[in-house]
């Protein structure tokens, strides 16, 4: 792959017409999509994780009445080799994620409200090791039980960060061997619905996207306690929106200068400038030409920018300004079918 290409990983949903794991090569420059292709077989693998080594991509999975995490690795060729999956009864997770060494998958699951570790080996995962039942609920219609929406790693490893959309909580862990117990807890605005986190480059500031209150938390990250503390909170909506919106994806360029969020109902990319200090200035709102941007991501190298619009089966590119993190707009019927998350390969 040349300098100009970039590589991605889309999950889907596989309700209507898609089968699975979609590949994508992008021309960074133009935005045209030179390879767009089922890379692997699998039922609903709604969110992705590629190893830090990209020998391996995990991904949430459904079979029947039973839910996981499956485990592929990544042929020669780009395709995808189903190596195993590990299920049990009940709805699949929404997310996933694996340690750096990739010893340690996790997931967080909506409908049950848990968070569920598991061991790997050669990369193939292993039975969970860890469940963690979320509890409590808090004051809208959609926060009548535990939804946990995100379950990540911290930079150093030392700690599984999880957000719970249903409790207004946003959980530490440390992560022994893959073995969780509580650390601390943020309690977060009531009704605001905390859905996904990323950390700055720098590890210490944490930006948390809210989905029901289409909000940005900014918090600073305590390396010896695994606390998080709130410095800012900044909508990502006009005063005057009147649609229904959800909050969706939370991203970050990788020199930490410009930080990106989704939104569902506005249907839009919005970027905020990020200060020395951490702290957010809105910067520019920016149409995804689809519907339901659920996922976003940008290239390692920062130079575009790919959202998922589940809704119209289709992604858009951006070109990025590194200057003042602005989005061109490259590309925008490119069909993949009920698109929802998509990770790019180094």
């Amino acid at each position: 792959m040349s300098n100009n290409e970039a590589t991605a990983y889309i999950g889907t949903y596989t309700k209507v017409e898609s089968q699975g794991i979609y590949r994508l090569v992008i021309d960074k420059t133009t935005g045209e999509i030179k390879e767009n292709t089922l890379a692997g077989k699998m039922d609903n693998p709604t969110y992705l994780k590629i190893s830090d080594d990209e020998k391996f991509v995990y991904s949430v999975a459904k079979d029947g009445d039973k839910g996981g995490v499956a485990a592929f690795s990544i042929e020669s060729d780009g395709s995808l080799a189903l190596i195993n999956q590990d299920l049990a009864p009940g709805n699949p997770p929404c997310y996933v994620d694996a340690s750096q060494d990739g010893s340690i998958v996790v997931s967080a699951n909506y409908h049950l409200g848990t968070i569920v570790s598991y061991p790997t080996e050669n990369g193939a995962v292993k039975p969970a090791i860890s469940t963690i039942q979320h509890v409590g609920k808090s004051i809208h219609e959609r926060q009548e039980k535990p939804h946990a929406h995100f379950a990540g790693f911290t930079p150093d490893q030392k700690y599984v960060v999880t957000c719970d959309l249903g409790t207004d909580k946003v959980t530490t862990y440390t992560a022994t061997a893959g073995k969780l117990e509580q650390a601390s807890e943020l309690d977060v605005k009531p009704g605001s619905g905390p859905r996904n986190l990323v950390f700055h480059p720098n590890k210490s500031f944490v930006y948390i996207m809210t989905e029901l209150t289409s909000e940005v938390i900014f918090a600073e990250y305590d390396k010896s306690t695994g606390e998080l503390k709130v410095i800012q909170t900044i909508a990502t909506l006009p005063a005057n929106f009147e649609k229904e919106n959800k909050g969706s994806a939370i991203h970050i360029s990788p020199d930490g200068r410009f930080l990106y969020v989704s939104n569902r109902g506005q249907d839009a990319i919005v970027s905020f400038a990020v200060a020395e200090d951490g702290k957010l200035t809105l910067a520019q709102t920016t149409p995804v030409e689809g519907v339901g941007p659920r996922d976003f991501d940008l290239d390692y190298t920062g130079d575009i920018l790919v959202a998922t619009n589940e809704n119209s089966n289709n992604v858009t590119v951006f070109g990025v300004n590194k200057e003042d993190g602005s989005l061109t707009l490259l590309q925008k019927d490119v069909k993949v079918p009920e698109p929802v998350c998509i990770k790019f390969v180094k």
